[in-house]
């Protein structure tokens, strides 16, 4: 007795072929931010993290209002900059290649680059102590 089904198995492909809304340049956009971000990143980073010394000449008590602010500033941008790059970034990844999302791919890796941005234009022009 043989044991026949009534639908015949189809194998599968070895591969598939791209569906028609497959965005080919979709890693673009997350590659120059990766690119961007390996050099903005740490730049950001180790001025930020030097900015604290701007206060050397005054001292922390006798410092402007204005310094201290923008110290400030640029402490709270490193946190919550660095969460928002993070999350930013994977998201530029991870969101799905097609056509359909490549405006929020891209929108979504330029904004992993601003909190790096904002923090180097923060320094570069911090104000007399």
């Amino acid at each position: 007795m043989s044991q026949s089904s009534p639908h015949p198995i189809t194998p599968k492909p070895a591969f598939q072929l791209p569906a028609a809304d497959h965005d080919r340049r979709a890693w673009v956009a997350p590659a120059v931010a990766t690119a961007l971000l390996f050099f903005l990143g740490p730049a950001a980073l180790f001025f930020g993290g030097l900015s604290p010394m701007a206060t050397d000449a005054c001292g922390p008590d006798n410092c402007s209002q204005a310094l201290m602010t923008r110290l400030t500033l640029i402490e709270g941008t490193m946190f919550y900059g660095g969460l928002l790059t993070s999350g930013a970034w994977v998201t530029s990844w991870v969101l799905p290649w097609t056509h359909r999302w490549s405006m929020w791919r891209a929108l979504a890796a330029a904004l992993s680059l601003m909190p790096s941005l904002f923090v180097l234009m923060l320094v570069m022009s911090l104000p007399q102590g």
